[in-house]
């Protein structure tokens, strides 16, 4: 249900402090003002999904979004250019920091204002749902002393969150921590760290040319967009530096991929390379309502593949008071590579991918599907949310051959019970199979069927009403009406093929015959005409054609 506000009565500068409150409190993570002809739509993005919160009426608009741009320090008078901002302030006890943007539409500026929330960094890495072998992996890649560990997942899967919490890990007395963010999303004690700006040539690059000389123990490079700042950090890691970085891509393989397609050299990818952490977001089931369901074949067959247990019982949503939908909050899943020497063989000797995916997957790797389902099973999330999430005929091969086709169909992604879905397939009709033989109509090959025209069929006819009856009349006389019969049998073929030259030389047809004035004549080149006689349009424009 919408939210209303009384904007009448209410000021702007209330009205927007409201919005931005209520929405913290919700736990959202991102605040859409949406512009359209007749009004501006406020939607607010939870758990991952978009939900309508109110509706704001065309004549205070203009104000909210100058209200918002002045306090995130954007240009007032500038609306046909995209600006970025930022709040930072104390609203009603709340400590609100907040990144803002504005984008010029036809219908008006659009703002989306993003609530940075790093309560789950400050908390530590136990609190970011690793298992317990993926933490203990995570813990013995800080533990090198120099190399590149690379969080990677897609926009908003909280992989600046990953980072942070790694860099609180690694913030002790001894340590002197570097970072180069875009922006800097959270401000951290006893940490340096470096804003870039490209208006003034303050690059990722340019500023991790200086970091080296700065004596650091760890480098943090906000996140890996081009082949440069790739191959700067990748020569920091292996001159005795741990460097933290973030990159998209959706695996582990996926990522060594990547960084050798941004011209890294093999040799220094292979030594330097420590661990990829891959992550992605999944719903977590609402702890007050969360209930039991029996496992359907497709889900047992797909826990008995991967998981090599048999599962009975898993948790489904079910709807309260609490939450919204059955989940509440997200929780992380992932996949955790820490590369070992046989990989970095690989990597050196340009092993095929398909060897190396082999390679990868059949270490102790713990892949996002397995994660995913290890958690289900403990009653975080659903299958269904996994499977969303995770496309089964990736590089992942411990899936076999299941794939997401295959899993939409069998689980209840659709929200119809197993007995519904029978009733709507038991009443399809059922069709039978038709053979070759049916589909087909055989007949004789010596048995060749042609069409007739019934022009000339009725001539036949009358030709043989002519032979019979000229055995009874005058022989002279019925030679007559043969030879006249046989002439305009004639001249209809010629008419269907187009040939008029024999017009000319037959008896029937004298001069006087071809002057006649129904007829008429077009001169098809120079010194040469036809005879054109008006059957239909069609020979029409094909007797004034010039060849």
């Amino acid at each position: 249900m919408l939210k209303k506000f009384d904007y009448d009565k209410m000021p702007v500068v209330e009205v927007v402090n409201e919005i931005l409150v209520d929405a913290s409190k919700r736990g959202a993570s991102d605040i859409h003002f949406d512009p359209h002809e007749e009004y501006m739509k406020i939607r607010i993005r939870i758990d991952g999904s978009l939900i309508d919160y109110t509706d704001v009426p065309n004549s205070i608009k203009k104000n909210l979004v100058t209200r918002i741009k002045i306090i995130s320090g954007m240009n007032i008078t500038e609306s046909r250019l995209p600006q970025d901002g930022a709040i930072k302030t104390n609203l009603k006890g709340i400590v609100l920091d907040l990144r803002a943007s504005c984008l010029p539409t036809l219908n008006g500026e659009k703002l989306v204002i993003r609530i940075l929330d790093y309560s789950m960094s400050s908390q530590g890495l136990e609190s970011l749902g690793f298992s317990k072998g993926n933490y203990e992996k995570v813990l013995k890649m800080i533990g090198v002393p120099n190399g590149i560990i690379l969080v990677t997942g897609a926009t908003g899967s909280g992989k600046s969150t990953t980072v942070y919490s790694i860099l609180q890990k690694l913030n002790r007395e001894e340590t002197n921590i570097i970072t180069v963010e875009d922006p800097i999303e959270m401000d951290i004690e006893g940490v340096n760290q470096v804003q870039t700006n490209s208006e003034i040539g303050l690059t990722f690059a340019t500023a991790l040319r200086s970091i080296l000389r700065q004596d650091p123990n760890v480098i943090m490079i906000g996140e890996i967009r081009d082949t440069e700042t790739a191959k700067i950090a990748v020569r920091a890691s292996i001159t005795g530096h741990i460097v933290l970085s973030t990159i998209h891509t959706n695996s582990s393989l996926n990522t060594i991929e990547r960084l050798l397609d941004m011209e890294v050299e093999r040799y220094l990818l292979a030594s330097a390379l420590t661990g990829i952490i891959s992550q992605k977001l999944a719903r977590r089931l609402c702890p007050h309502c969360k209930t039991k369901k029996k496992t359907n074949d497709y889900e047992k067959e797909l826990f008995k593949k991967v998981l090599h247990k048999d599962i009975e019982e898993i948790y489904t949503t079910e709807g309260c008071d609490e939450c919204r939908n059955g989940y509440k909050g997200r929780i992380a899943i992932h996949e955790v590579l820490l590369v070992n020497q046989e990989i970095k063989d690989a990597i050196s000797s340009n092993l095929r991918k398909d060897k190396l995916r082999e390679l990868v997957y059949s270490t102790d790797v713990t892949t996002l599907l397995q994660d995913g389902l290890e958690k289900v099973v403990e009653g975080e999330t659903t299958f269904e949310e996994i499977l969303k999430l995770i496309e089964l005929e990736n590089d992942d091969k411990k899936a076999g051959e299941f794939d997401l086709k295959d899993a939409l169909k069998f689980t209840s992604l659709s929200q119809h019970s197993q007995n519904e879905e029978a009733a709507a397939i038991s009443e399809q009709p059922i069709i039978p199979r038709r053979t070759q033989s049916t589909q087909k109509e055989i007949k004789p090959k010596s048995m060749k069927v042609e069409e007739k025209d019934p022009i000339m069929s009725s001539f036949e006819d009358f030709k043989k009403d002519l032979e019979s009856s000229s055995k009874a009349e005058d022989s002279s006389s019925s030679d007559d009406y043969l030879k006249e019969f046989e002439n305009l049998k004639k001249e209809i073929e010629a008419k269907k093929e187009n040939n008029f030259d024999w017009l000319k030389d037959d008896k029937l047809f004298n001069d006087k015959h071809l002057s006649d004035p129904e007829k008429k004549e077009t001169t098809m080149s120079p010194g040469k005409s036809i005879l054109h006689s008006s059957l239909n349009d069609d020979e029409d424009d094909l007797m004034n054609m010039d060849f």
